[in-house]
């Protein structure tokens, strides 16, 4: 299927509490539902998604750079609550309330941290990274990724230098060579190829250790995110092909959330972002709040 992948409407920092900067993209209509997009493993905030149908559904969406990435100022040692807590004070200074919330593949712990603080008012959960150091998955992982879940979790430090050695490149032939079909299928097309690698290009801005390292040492390790404490509608959407994000495609996943709803798309992958990007939206303006 051919994507439409275009550059933001409107770029900008924020400045937050203590005088870092926060780094924002927003597409669609400014007076649309605001949206906040967590995005995925080293990609800032130039990687949107849904071009196509923002304004037929009145979203404005808006991608935030985490911190060490694209435009935002690191954090050294920052957390998942950290996360949840320049969130909250990004919507404060946008005048966004609660917003609902994206949170793609490495995006999504960062996304379930602000649910689980009540900084969002509904998630959508798009074939997002699993808390893979759980001890469910010690006998499903490759030897290769269990030993570097084994070292987040043990010497997250030795972890954070080894991811600090990621590039751009590293990354972009990272993911071409461990797609299935259908997801190169999509990370191929001229349009999406280019803004993706603008976006790792600009993630990768500030070295790796500013901002990937991080995010992946707090993503291999174990969640100090709770759970179960999450008040608000959260939805899962995974392909039935990707096997690179959850061994169990989300279900022990959405077992911990209360109330949270799996959706397993059948002949999709871990493009599902892009590919049915409406279906995700819909579905998400469906726990907005009636104005």
């Amino acid at each position: 299927m051919a994507l439409h992948v275009i550059d933001p409407f409107r770029i900008g920092t924020e400045q937050l509490p203590g005088g870092r900067l926060l780094g924002w993209a927003e597409w669609g209509p400014e007076d649309g539902v605001p949206v906040l997009l967590s995005p995925g493993a080293a990609t800032s905030r130039y990687l949107g998604f849904g071009a196509d149908v923002l304004d037929g559904l009145g979203v404005r969406l808006i991608s935030v750079d985490r911190p060490g990435l694209g435009a935002s100022s690191p954090l050294p040692g920052r957390t998942f609550g950290d996360f949840a807590d320049d969130l909250r004070a990004f919507a404060g200074l946008r005048g966004l309330g609660r917003p609902l919330m994206v949170g793609n593949s490495q995006g999504a712990p960062f996304a379930l941290a602000c649910a689980a603080a009540g900084t969002v008012g509904a998630l959508a959960v798009v074939s997002g990274a699993d808390e893979v150091a759980e001890p469910r998955f010690a006998d499903t992982l490759p030897d290769d990724l269990r030993g570097l879940v084994e070292l987040a979790v043990f010497d997250p430090d030795a972890a954070e230098k080894i991811f600090g050695g990621f590039t751009a490149r590293a990354m972009w032939d990272l993911v071409m060579s461990g797609s299935p079909a259908c997801d190169l299928a999509v990370y191929r097309q001229p349009e999406f190829a280019t803004a993706y690698r603008r976006a790792l290009d600009e993630a990768f801005a500030q070295g790796a250790t500013a901002g990937y390292a991080r995010d992946t040492v707090l993503a291999m390790g174990r969640w100090d995110i709770e759970l179960t404490a999450i008040a608000v509608p959260v939805d899962l959407w995974y392909g039935e092909k990707d096997t690179g994000h959850s061994p169990d495609h989300g279900e022990g996943l959405a077992a911990r959330i209360p109330g949270a709803v799996r959706h397993l798309v059948p002949e999709a992958g871990g493009s599902l972002l892009w590919t049915h990007a409406e279906q995700v939206l819909t579905t998400l303006l469906g726990h907005a709040p009636v104005s």
